[in-house]
């Protein structure tokens, strides 16, 4: 009797576990395209903040290459940047960035250049910093992320890229100068890879969208 309960009840589990797993994967498969067009639409929002579709015709999204830089761009595993055309010309490229040096562990961002090497826009996309003072750099916070628009590495020199306690330009917040100390060199950094790399990442996206035009024309 008790051998014949065990077995009975073992099977009733078993049963139950299989039609849970069943009914866990038809809502995965059902949601699955859903939840990756939610992922695509925050995506594509992020960018639109820094190149606003009034600059550019083209999917940011779709013109994409994968890049995985440390030294200037502090990423710590490959990340995609993205390129903003108008009419297949290049008009922007978002790279993406981290400021190893925050107060409490990595920033990331994305960072707006237009081709002229300009700052087209700056966005924190995650970060650990302290609520009231760190915080600041997010633009949610505050407006302080919309004072890099329009420098560039020859406004202000090299050297003055970094908050005005270390005779930057820049300023600091109240009580916390470590957050945006890292955040102005870091997006420094990312402006000298841009520099650096310009060539071959506006020829790679006028190659991609040469192929992508005779692969639609047949």
């Amino acid at each position: 009797m008790l051998t014949a309960s065990i077995s009975r009840n073992a099977l009733l589990l078993g049963l139950f576990a299989i039609i849970s797993t069943a009914i866990i994967a038809g809502t995965f498969l059902g949601t699955g395209d859903k939840i990756r067009d939610n992922i695509r639409h925050a995506e594509e929002r992020a960018l639109l903040e820094i190149i606003p579709k009034s600059r550019h015709n083209n999917s940011m999204l779709d013109d994409a290459q994968s890049v995985n830089d440390s030294e200037l761009l502090g990423l710590r595993n490959a990340k995609q940047l993205y390129i903003a055309q108008q009419d297949n010309i290049p008009v922007a490229v978002i790279l993406p960035a981290t400021a190893r040096d925050g107060y409490t562990g990595d920033i990331d961002m994305i960072i707006g250049v237009n081709v002229d090497g300009t700052i087209a826009g700056v966005r924190i996309l995650s970060h650990r910093e302290t609520p009231g003072l760190g915080d600041a750099i997010d633009k949610k916070k505050s407006d302080w992320v919309d004072g890099f628009i329009a420098r560039s590495l020859l406004n202000p020199s090299l050297e003055q890229w970094t908050v005005k306690k270390d005779n930057g330009v820049f300023d600091q917040f109240t009580g916390a100068t470590i957050t945006p100390r890292a955040v102005s060199k870091s997006i420094a950094k990312a402006l000298q890879y841009f520099e650096q790399h310009k060539q071959r990442i506006l020829d790679s996206s006028k190659t991609s969208t040469l192929e992508t035009k005779e692969a639609n024309n047949g």
